[in-house]
């Protein structure tokens, strides 16, 4: 992670269950850190708030708060496009905020959803959408604020079932120092937490896998914590390490 981390989300809970220990890494670090929400996750991802009679507006303000929260825990800061979901579609508006955000921020580097899910398709279209906007901030003739942004690096965070969305763990970011805090940051997501106990699960078992492929150098504890991510564009290196 560099300076400034923009991190691109479909809707509010998933930069919480997928990316929560690389906010707090880069916060922990003195880095600014933005999370882009493009929904509230108020259709697709809220059925116990609905289940308990909420209307629209009800469960929009209870995922917002949520968010809200566990942004502070992690602290970071957060923007909402309240754009929908289920489907999340491109408008002008989003691109258009995108491409905004990545000129206001300048991230060093981007977190964003994989390209495939077939579970959850608003989530292959943030992936998309994230990539596209970042075209668009790089190009001098495209409409926006401030100077235009150079390059950074894409890694997408895992999705909720990898073995059906073609995602390789290819990165394996140790969080264990602020694993705690990730541990908060999912308490706060009342509204789902059936997903507690899989991500603190998931956790332990890409942590083992870090220690498992740490080698003897960084000589990983067995109680390492980890997050997996994939990514995109190639390294570019002087050195093989």
């Amino acid at each position: 992670m560099t300076d400034s981390t923009l991190v691109l989300t479909a809707h509010v809970g998933d930069f919480v269950w997928r990316a929560a220990g690389a906010i707090a890494l880069a916060t922990s670090r003195g880095e600014r850190v933005v999370i882009g929400c493009m929904s509230f996750g108020e259709r697709g991802e809220s059925a116990s708030l609905w289940r308990k009679g909420y209307n629209l507006d009800q469960v929009k303000a209870v995922r917002r708060q949520e968010a809200e929260e566990a942004a502070k825990v992690l602290g970071a800061e957060i923007r909402f496009f309240d754009a929908n979901d289920y489907p999340l579609v491109e408008t002008p508006a989003l691109l258009q905020g995108l491409i905004d955000l990545y000129r206001e921020v300048q991230p060093g580097v981007v977190l964003t959803h994989a390209p495939a899910d077939p579970y959850n398709g608003d989530h292959a279209f943030a992936h998309q959408i994230a990539l596209k906007a970042r075209v668009l901030a790089q190009a001098p003739g495209v409409e926006g604020p401030g100077e235009v942004i150079g390059a950074p690096p894409v890694f997408c965070f895992e999705p909720h079932q990898p073995e059906q969305c073609g995602f390789l763990p290819n990165v394996l970011l140790d969080v264990t120092p602020v694993w705690e805090r990730k541990r908060e940051a999912m308490q706060v997501l009342a509204a789902q937490k059936h997903l507690h106990a899989y991500y603190t699960e998931l956790g332990a078992r890409r942590g083992l896998q870090a220690a498992r492929n740490s080698g003897p150098n960084l000589g990983l504890p067995n109680e390492t914590r980890a997050e997996a991510y994939m990514r995109i564009y190639p390294q570019v290196t002087q050195e093989l390490s």
